[in-house]
Parts: structure tokens; sequence; C-alpha cells
């Protein structure tokens, strides 16, 4: 009776993981590195087509300063992944890395493909924290295939996401980038109290909607600035901010300030800015006292010249917090921003909106469109 009792326990022993220590986790690790080594399909005769910068642009970018190239697609090497684009992201600030120069981020070098964000689909992975199948976002860049070195991997940014959270369009929007953006700069830097009056240059893009909504939810009017009658109706009547200024209508600072004045009556307590120039200028005509101003953008100089302030001793006089910043440098604010905008998103009370461009050849164009204020909401290439 005891032989068998010894085998049982011999056996239970064979499966048992402390019992077999290193080479239980090892088994478990080669079994996870052979999953993620599987592609999905051979890549064998797939083309990947890119847009590579050709020239440095001197003003609006024409057709001239991109190049349309293709090349095989590989495998990816030990320790990478292979993703296909499923959509892209095009924001203004692709307008400034086009720049020689210092700035934030170095710029994109002539030849290289552009850079941009996008959503995917993993491929083929020798990486152990992606499999097949994945949906990812990350530095793609303007290409329909991204492959990531070991070394890429972490600075592309290259996570996993959640598609019960949001479609990828929405992941490119209010749940990505613009929307991190919108929550750390209103939140963070203007700090928005209830009864607050809140100027939002750029309303109806991809930053601007999310930072109006936002600040409505928590208790302020809020004023927008944007580009034509459909952006500053899109900003009143589906965003629901409490009045749209159209700078077309009012192309200096005399003419803003005045209509400043009349939409902010008790002056601005917060203002978010994406634009710059003569906006920034009338908007700081009308600050109270110790207002909060939220620096994001500057498009109105992204071909290179300089926006002076005509009054940067209003800064001072009214004693004003003004904050550049970049999303990328707060991640730690990224978790809690997630959280409470995709459970607004959920509860219909955050409605994005995104305009989307169809093919990579589309880009360059629906980038010009995205400069000359023709999008609505968040601009996209899906692929």
């Amino acid at each position: 009776r005891g032989a068998p009792l010894r085998r049982r326990q011999r056996r239970v022993a064979r499966v048992t993981p402390r019992a077999c220590g290193l080479a239980y986790d090892r088994a478990l690790i080669q079994k996870e590195h052979r999953m993620a080594t599987t592609s999905a399909a051979p890549l064998a005769g797939l083309v990947n087509h890119q847009v590579r910068l050709a020239a440095r642009p001197v003003g609006l970018p024409r057709p001239a300063d991109w190049q349309h190239t293709t090349q095989p697609v590989a495998e990816p090497p030990e320790g990478g992944v292979l993703v296909k684009t499923l959509m892209l992201s095009l924001d203004p600030a692709m307008r400034g890395w086009m720049n020689e120069g210092k700035s934030y981020i170095p710029p994109v070098g002539l030849g290289d493909v552009m850079r941009a964000g996008g959503i995917g689909r993993v491929i083929a992975s020798r990486h152990p924290a992606f499999a097949v199948g994945d949906t990812v976002s990350g530095g793609t860049g303007v290409q329909e295939y991204a492959s990531f070195a070991s070394d890429q991997v972490k600075r592309s940014g290259l996570a996993k996401i959640d598609l019960r959270l949001g479609t990828p369009a929405q992941w490119l929007n209010v749940l990505g980038m613009p929307g991190m953006t919108a929550y750390f700069g209103l939140m963070d830097v203007g700090q928005p109290k209830v009864g607050d009056v809140v100027v939002v240059s750029g309303a109806a893009g991809a930053v601007g909607q999310t930072v109006g909504q936002l600040a409505k939810i928590k208790g302020c009017r809020v004023v927008g600035i944007a580009g034509g009658p459909e952006k500053c109706a899109y900003a009143v009547e589906e965003l629901g901010f409490d009045a749209c200024i159209d700078h077309r209508l009012h192309p200096d600072v005399k003419t803003m300030a005045k209509a400043l004045k009349d939409a902010c009556p008790k002056g601005i307590d917060g203002h978010f800015e994406n634009v710059g120039g003569h906006i920034l200028d009338a908007v700081l005509l009308r600050t109270n006292a110790f207002a909060r101003i939220a620096l994001c953008g500057m498009i109105a100089g992204y071909d290179g010249a300089p926006l002076p302030l005509q009054n940067p001793a209003l800064i001072l006089v009214n004693r004003l917090k003004l904050e550049g910043f970049i999303v990328s440098e707060h991640m730690n604010v990224w978790p809690q921003a997630l959280q409470e905008l995709a459970a607004l998103v959920a509860q219909g009370k955050l409605k994005p909106r995104e305009t989307i461009a169809q093919g990579i050849e589309s880009a360059p164009e629906a980038f010009l469109g995205l400069l000359k204020g023709r999008n609505l909401g968040k601009q996209l290439v899906k692929l």
C-alpha cells in the first residue's frame, strides 16, 4: 500500500511549480515566446508604402515636400515587433517637426518616414510583451507597416490598447494624445473652478473640442475661438460651448479683443491656447487677475516666423500663470485621465468627433487640409 502512495506523491511533485522551480517558469516563458513569435500570415510579398520628408517646407507644405516610397516587409529583429498600421493621426505639431532647428523633439530627417502616431495590429513579434493580434498604439510613422527594434519599442511609446474602451479612432482622439493634452492642460495648468470663464482657441480641433466639453462639465462658462461659421456652430450646437468667436471675422488684435469683451464681459479666468499670434494678444487684454493660461500650441507660427507678444507686461500686471507644456512629459497623469475620459465617453457626456481620410496616399493632402482648418475634430487617415 505504501508504494502506490509514494508514486502518487512523486506524480504530484512533478507538476507542482514549487517543486519544479525555475524549470516551471522557463516552460511558461518558452510557451509565451512561441506564441509571441508566431506570424499572423506569411510576410513574403508584402510591400510597405511610406511617405517620407523630401524637403523642408517654407510656409505651407507642398506636394514636392513629400516622397512616396515602397520597400519589402521583413520579419522583425530579435526582440522586435512588426505592426500593420490601421489608422494614422495627423497633428499640427507635425508641421513644426518638419522645420530644422532646436525644439522639444529633434526634427524629422530629410529622407526619413514622416513622424506620426498610429493604431495598428501586431502581425509578427519576437518581443515577450506583444503577441500576434494585439492592437497597439505608438509612433508608427506615415507608413503601412511599422517595424520596431527592441530598443525602439519603449522609445516609440508602443503599447497595447483595450478596444472595449473605445474605437481605434477614439484611441487616437479623446483617449489618446489629444485627450491627454486637453485633460492635463485644463485640469493641471488651467485648474478650472465652477463659474470660471474659460476661452479655448482651436475650439473645433482635436484638443479644443475636448477642452471645451471638459470645462463645461466642470461648471465653467466656455467661449471658443474657431475659423468659420460651420466650426463655430459645431462648437456651440454640438459641443455645448456657450459662445464661439469666428477669428476670420476678427483678423487683428483690436477686433478680436472687442469680440472677447462682448463674449466675456466679466473677463477671462482661464485660457487654453492652441494658435497664438493676435489671438493670444487679444486674450491677454481681457484676462482677470490670476488667470491661468495653458500654452499648448502655436500653430500661427509653425512656418517658423516669430510671434512676439504685443503686451508681455500684462503677465506681470495681472499676475498671470502662463505655462507651456508637452503632454508626453506628464505620463503620470495618463491613467487617471484615461479612466475619467473613457467614462465620460461611455456616459455620452463627451462627444469626440473625427474627420477621416482614406488611404496612405491621402495623408499629405489631409495634413495640408488640417493646417488650413478644413477638419472638424480630430484629423485621421484610415489605411
